[in-house]
């Protein structure tokens, strides 16, 4: 893409030039006394124009790097200036100035082998100019102050393009591997903190006292933002990958929003805040990954900044379109403050904020995220009144036909056979612990190798080691079972790029850390899977 706008703007600037040129040539062709001499040049600049224009327009039809194309215009270009140089004489002098243009252009635009290339032509339009203009011959230093001067400046531009190129090259090369640090540290810390959170839900099953539940309250939500800190690191390495792509589909847009709010019972309910639904009942095309990730984070800030006041949740109607919106009835935000909110690390700063947890990289996700799947962001606030936030710009679509069942029940889990897959012990020991005392009847296996189960559900965390994946082990007691067994991938790795590639195979995906309330949820949306393919 760079490449191919590169040369359609040097053959937009080559139409500018030569344009300034004609105009100079005209203007010293009348104030000459010897007209006559520049009419030939005056001719051969419509014969440039007639040959630019066209050249430009064959770049636009059909871009991309064409070795004799860019030749045949630098030809052109050098062409003309040793044709003006060479009738005009001393007249033409500051067409000097367009050749050297021609020469750094083409090194600029195209890198350093088309600068060496052009400095080369150059030199060798320079020595047809001396040997065919008495002119030049007669002013030997002046010629010589040109050649230098035609080897200098594109030397120094070379060595300029060099160091670019290397700083480039290394700023590229660490972003890269701060990434890898960042998705590999934000793997390796969430494996614990998934397990903690697992195994502080065993903990509050437990008959425990008032006391001992209350600590693990506090554990429980400080172990909550840690997650939310965790999947914030997360999303900004994979938006700054720019790989991904985005898929949408057909979804639910008040089911999704009802999931969003089942995720926050608890953080609202630490924060002292009433979440209010309203119902809606449409359907939208969108990507449910990412539209979860801008309503969780939109949410994050309200329950954060309007604590112990109502936070109400709806979908408005803009034409053919539909809005999510979020009213809060918090602190508000100053006017001055609302062009920067959307900026990262960037957090409004009040008395006491220090009792406010977070990065500020909540709302530059979001709207990073809006861009890749085109929707706008609308932020309105006022000092003391509250905020309201817009998701805006999603596309209504007709309604899937969809089942009604009996809604599930945690009895359902009773006596639930599940297959769990995870190399990470405590992992494998919290989950499992936590599965027990649902009801669940739970197989464990730390290696996907060679599993066999007769189960009715499959937990399985993505990376399983080097020789097999979650994904390929699912794929392996399905083809041994005969029949598409449910299953659940859990996992601390780029979200966005598993479901991407696990779409064909109808997997429920999870990102770690998980909340227990998250795990119990998928299980008995996985069990009314599971109870239609048996009856």
């Amino acid at each position: 893409m760079t490449e191919k706008n590169s040369e359609l703007d040097q053959a937009t600037l080559r139409l500018t030039v030569g344009a300034c040129t004609a105009l100079y040539i005209i203007v010293v062709a009348f104030l000459a006394s010897d007209f006559e001499t520049y009419v030939p040049i005056l001719w051969y600049m419509v014969f440039f124009f007639g040959t630019a224009i066209p050249l430009r327009m064959a770049v636009k039809r059909w871009p991309g790097h064409f070795f004799l194309r860019r030749l045949f215009a630098m030809t052109l270009d050098y062409a003309s200036l040793a044709f003006a140089l060479i009738v005009g004489g001393e007249g033409t002098l500051p067409a000097y100035a367009a050749l050297l243009w021609v020469t750094l252009g083409n090194g600029m635009r195209f890198g350093s082998r088309y600068l060496a290339l052009a400095t080369g032509i150059a030199l060798s339009t320079l020595g047809v100019i001396f040997l065919l203009t008495p002119f030049w011959r007669g002013q030997p230093y002046l010629f010589l102050t040109l050649i230098v001067t035609t080897i200098v400046v594109p030397a120094y531009a070379h060595i300029l393009l060099t160091r670019t190129r290397i700083a480039s090259q290394e700023a590229i090369a660490a972003n890269q591997e701060k990434s890898r640090f960042l998705a590999q540290a934000s793997h390796d810390l969430r494996q614990p903190i998934h397990s903690i959170g697992l195994f502080t839900a065993c903990l509050r099953d437990a008959r425990l006292g008032q006391e001992e539940l209350r600590l693990v309250d506090n554990i429980d939500r400080s172990l909550h933002i840690v997650s939310q800190l965790f999947r914030s690191i997360l999303d900004i390495y994979t938006l700054d990958n720019g790989q991904l792509e985005p898929q949408a589909e057909p979804v639910h847009l008040g089911a999704l929003l009802q999931d969003v709010v089942k995720q926050n019972t608890e953080a609202a309910r630490w924060a002292g805040v009433e979440l209010r639904l309203r119902a809606c009942p449409y359907w939208v095309s969108v990507n449910p990954g990412m539209l979860t990730t801008m309503v969780q984070n939109l949410l994050s800030n309200a329950l954060k900044y309007a604590p112990g006041q109502p936070v109400l949740i709806g979908v408005r109607r803009q034409g053919t379109r539909l809005a999510v919106v979020i009213y809060d009835k918090g602190r508000g935000i100053a006017a001055e403050h609302l062009p920067d909110v959307f900026k990262e690390f960037y957090r409004v700063r009040h008395v006491r904020d220090k009792d406010v947890e977070g990065l500020g990289l909540g709302l530059s996700i979001v709207k990073r995220i809006s861009h890749l799947i085109h929707l706008d962001i609308q932020l309105d606030s006022r000092l003391g009144q509250g905020t309201r936030a817009m998701i805006q710009g999603l596309e209504r679509v007709a309604p899937r036909v969809v089942i009604d069942r009996p809604l599930p029940t945690q009895s359902r889990l009773q006596g639930l056979r599940v297959c769990l897959v995870e190399d990470d012990d405590n992992v494998l020991m919290a989950t499992s612990a936590l599965l027990e005392k649902w009801g669940c009847e739970v197989e464990t296996h730390s290696d996907g190798v060679g599993v066999t189960s007769d189960c009715d559900i499959i937990i399985a965390d993505f990376d399983l080691g080097t020789k097999v994946s979650g994904a390929e082990c699912i794929a392996a007691i399905r083809e041994q079972r005969g029949w598409e067994v449910p299953a659940m991938i859990m996992t601390g790795h780029e979200i966005e790029r598993i479901r991407h590639a696990l779409h064909h195979m109808n997997i429920s995906i999870l990102p770690k850390p998980v909340r227990p309330p998250e795990l119990r949820a998928t299980l008995l949306e996985l069990t009314k899977h599971f109870a239609s393919v048996r009856t």
